[in-house]
């Protein structure tokens, strides 16, 4: 019994937008099945919720945080902001919205590991580095993990991304989940060593 109570999966939440919704791709090819795969490739329960919605902004992922992470979550992977950046929302608006998305989930004990955004050039360097600097600052403040950028690697390479040249396709995604696995790995260390199943 006791080697099945060290495989209690962790569980989390990867609470987006279309990039974790897998816009666009097959279920299978998607940012969460692949990194729910990524992690069972190295020995890691894990049992990833795909809570992102396509459209959504950092404020509609606000909106439904709560029914969104249901209780027993053990961490959260916050991907949120590009829809603001795309609409040219005020950048505090969008910091407001993140901030109260970590206040909340670090109130209920839940691990977080926040994935920055870059923003798009044609909106002005002023935009730009308000945008940006959300993310470092946010994390910093909570103490959270923090993951640059989301789309590292695969942003602007159009052999990595599907027609609009923005959301990746199956190779972008797969980049994306290789970039990004250490982190997640090191989110569940953490969460192992605090709650020990």
């Amino acid at each position: 019994m006791q080697h099945a109570r060290a495989e209690t999966p962790v569980r989390l939440v990867a609470l987006g937008d279309s990039l974790t919704a897998g816009y666009g791709l097959p279920d299978k090819d998607g940012f969460v099945p692949r990194l729910q795969a990524a992690l069972a490739a190295k020995g890691i329960a894990a049992e990833i919720a795909n809570a992102g919605v396509t459209a959504d902004t950092a404020s509609d992922g606000l909106a439904r945080l709560d029914w969104s992470v249901p209780q027993g979550t053990d961490a959260v992977i916050v991907e949120l902001g590009a829809n603001d950046m795309l609409r040219a929302i005020k950048p505090e608006v969008t910091r407001n919205a993140l901030d109260a998305i970590l206040h909340r989930l670090t109130d209920r004990h839940i691990a977080v590991m926040l994935c920055g955004m870059r923003a798009a050039p044609n909106l002005g360097t002023d935009y730009g580095q308000a945008f940006e600097r959300i993310y470092p600052e946010l994390a910093a403040k909570y103490g959270v993990a923090f993951y640059p950028f989301f789309l590292d690697g695969v942003a602007a390479d159009l052999s990595h991304t599907q027609h609009d040249g923005m959301h990746p396709n199956a190779a972008g995604v797969g980049v994306i989940v290789q970039r990004i696995l250490p982190k997640v790995e090191e989110l569940i260390a953490r969460i192992r060593t605090q709650h020990p199943s």
